[in-house]
């Protein structure tokens, strides 16, 4: 036992798992979180370059203690009866996370979309699913200046701009002979704000459109509902909807560029599996915001870091920086870190200086021409020679 750990019992730490310190940590992440790094760079690729950030909203929750259900209180009957749930904004463009916010898993994803208005900035582009389809946030991003791009929730009445005639979408998509397509459409009206937008169509393989329409009657089945042949007939479309300006993003481009809505999987996927924060033993509330602070702390850090050395080696080098390896590589050597760290702050610096230099040629991505990267994919839009060789781009084709 080294002198530091003789000086407290575990029991004694426990205590001091309290409401100030939650608050002390949930702090210090809301500090991390406000600090703007100059050089950080961006992502420098065609197809991003009109926008200012490009924000990903999206969410993920965990069952906890069943003692936290009136603190952070689950669906319950066949589901827990405690959940957690963290709500995430991931700005693709920087590399950065710029929000997040624990709330109880009983909270829906559209009932948070209202918060979103408060972190838009003119020029920004936001990509979220269905989750958080609320027309009166889309007006508001129309309003302030941005953009958004998002799956278009089907049960949703379009209208004609000019005349306000209802669209029947199903009707209008069956007369489509090509595989991709656009309207221009007006959604809401009466009680809901009015949003003017490109509604984009684009077809899926009958295996995807079969697998859908499977889990849509698996669902229905579970609620004791029937599903209506509308809901059925647009399992052949990916609906997307967007305010983007056709010359910034062309109906063959969009598809790709809405991809990129998959990165914030990958933060949740090292959140969980590298960082554990879905992982607590304990029944009580301070000592469980405690842990999940702290560990969302270290994601912080861990991402800036992370951004600022794969935009810089993407504008250097046009290599991407893999985000799975970095944090599991950063795994690896915490422990080290830590005991430096509490040597001397001076010494943790330049340990985790040296260290960077030497885990960033192992986190590399590979470079395979049968499975191309998200930023390979995005270039290739505007640049199509860059996939023209490539067997995954043959195999698309087919």
């Amino acid at each position: 036992m080294t002198a530091l750990e003789s000086r407290i019992s575990r029991v004694a730490l426990h205590y001091r798992f309290s409401a100030a310190a939650a608050a002390f940590l949930l702090k210090c992440l809301h500090f991390v979180l406000t600090q703007k790094i100059d050089r950080l760079g961006q992502i420098d690729t065609t197809l991003l370059r009109p926008f200012r950030r490009i924000l990903i909203a999206d969410s993920s929750s965990w069952d906890v203690s069943e003692k936290l259900r009136t603190v952070l209180p689950g669906s319950g009957g066949a589901a827990s009866a405690a959940n957690c749930k963290l709500q995430v904004v991931y700005d693709f463009l920087h590399g950065v996370l710029e929000f997040l916010e624990v709330t109880a898993g009983t909270v829906p994803d559209n009932r948070y979309t209202d918060h979103l208005p408060t972190l838009m900035q003119k020029g920004d582009l936001w990509l979220f699913d269905q989750g958080y389809f609320k027309l009166r946030t889309l007006a508001q991003i129309i309003a302030s200046g941005a953009f958004f791009l998002t799956r278009f929730l089907v049960r949703t009445v379009v209208k004609d701009p000019c005349t306000h005639l209802r669209i029947d979408l199903a009707q209008r998509l069956r007369t489509v002979h090509d595989n991709a397509c656009e309207l221009e459409v007006l959604m809401g009206g009466n009680r809901s704000p009015e949003v003017t937008c490109r509604l984009i169509a684009l077809r899926v393989s009958e295996l995807v459109a079969n697998e859908r329409r499977r889990r849509l009657k698996k669902e229905a089945r579970k609620k004791g509902r029937s599903v209506s042949q509308h809901h059925l007939t647009m399992c052949d479309w990916t609906l997307l909807i967007t305010n983007v300006p056709r010359q910034w993003l062309p109906l063959e481009m969009a598809r790709a560029l809405y991809t990129v809505r998959w990165q914030i999987e990958l933060l949740f996927k090292q959140l969980k599996s590298v960082l554990r924060i879905h992982q607590s033993n304990t029944g009580k509330e301070h000592r469980l915001r405690c842990e999940l602070y702290g560990k969302l702390l270290g994601a912080a850090l861990i991402h800036r870091i992370h951004a600022a050395e794969a935009n810089r080696i993407w504008q250097t080098r046009r290599r991407e920086v893999s985000m799975d390896k970095f944090y599991k590589r950063f795994q690896e050597r915490a422990f080290t870190l830590f005991r430096t760290l509490l040597r001397s702050a001076l010494n943790a610096i330049t340990y985790l200086r040296n260290l960077i230099k030497r885990i960033i040629p192992a986190c590399l991505k590979d470079r395979q021409r049968s499975r191309l990267t998200t930023l390979q994919i995005l270039e290739a839009q505007w640049d199509p020679m860059l996939m023209l060789d490539s067997p995954a781009h043959v195999k698309r084709a087919a």
